[in-house]
């Protein structure tokens, strides 16, 4: 009716949004046009669900492979206008509020101190870094303990932890929000690097071999699973466990592949990856109290870091390969 009216003078313009305008234009090129001077940027069209609904992920996780792939680009042409927004025209501005992150410190290469200057370096501080510059915020990196990281979270005590935290239904459900994955992973074992006497999983399970194991961890669940808790030893930290393994207090390691190729990579004159997966884990996000509306932001910035190569970019420094689909 507006647009009609518009076309019949009784009104002189309509405020619209541009990709609507687009299709009053593609209907009525004849009579309208769209002027090139934009009015406002507006924070994005979007579906909505009900509070809580679990179809949000899901819709998000879709839309940024939709993204990724150029399907949506492919959809937006055929209905006449152009290709997905930059997510940096929408990325929320925290106003440069200071975001504490819970970091263990101990599980290259997401986080851990270098040998040779002491200094907390690893993927997600130079992920969230880079979150942090996209969205506006001041990181305050904090170094707890795996044990208690995500009750301390559920409880508020950080505003987010950065951990290589597997996404689980369980987690998901203890007082958390995970972000958006930014990485899929497979479990393996870690082996001595002259260890011939087994070659596969199977090998590995059907012997009386001993694994070792961080506690409190879905690696920990893999283990007893496969082997049972006779069969185990647990550890606090992941470098304990793996100076087990290179001391044949143990036989093998169960642990996340990314967090793996990191041991290899310090210590690739002692233990080494079988090629053999375990098992297929859901990836691996961010947690945040739940409720947080830093999750919203943080999605934001991971789905711009993945469009425009930044996330593969920094994968390829901390030695894994690009962001999963």
């Amino acid at each position: 009716l507006a647009v009609q009216a518009l076309i019949a003078e009784d009104v002189d313009a309509v405020i619209i949004d541009d990709v609507a305008g687009q299709g009053y234009v593609g209907e009525n090129e004849e009579f309208v046009r769209l002027l090139d001077d934009a009015i406002t940027q507006d924070g994005g069209l979007g579906f909505i669900f009900p509070e809580g609904s679990e179809l949000r992920d899901a819709f998000d996780a879709a839309l940024t492979s939709m993204m990724e792939d150029g399907t949506l680009d492919a959809i937006n042409a055929k209905w006449g206008f152009g290709p997905a927004e930059d997510m940096d025209m929408m990325l929320p501005d925290l106003g440069g509020e200071t975001i504490t992150i819970a970091v263990e410190n101990a599980y290259p290469p997401f986080n851990y101190l270098d040998e040779e200057t002491g200094d907390a370096v690893g993927w997600d501080y130079d992920a969230i870094a880079e979150i942090c510059v996209r969205i506006n915020c001041t990181p305050e990196f904090i170094e707890t303990s795996w044990d208690g990281m995500i009750v301390a979270v559920a409880g508020g005590e950080f505003d987010v932890a950065a951990d290589g935290i597997t996404i689980t239904e369980e987690r998901d459900e203890s007082g958390v929000d995970f972000s958006m994955p930014y990485i899929s992973i497979v479990q393996r074992l870690l082996v001595r690097v002259d260890e011939d006497r087994f070659e596969s999983v199977d090998d590995f399970v059907n012997n009386d071999y001993i694994v070792g194991v961080q506690t409190a961890t879905t690696n920990y669940l893999t283990a007893v699973e496969l082997v049972g808790e006779d069969r185990m030893v647990g550890y606090d930290q992941y470098p304990l466990a793996v100076q087990a393994l290179i001391a044949e207090d143990v036989d093998a390691v169960i642990i996340d592949d990314v967090a793996g190729q990191g041991y290899v990579g310090e210590n690739e004159e002692f233990v080494r990856l079988l090629d053999d997966a375990i098992t297929q884990d859901g990836g691996l996000g961010f947690i945040f109290p739940e409720g947080s509306e830093l999750r919203d932001a943080f999605d934001a910035a991971l789905t711009s870091m993945m469009e425009d190569g930044t996330l593969d970019a920094i994968n390829e420094a901390w030695g894994f390969g690009p962001a999963e689909e």
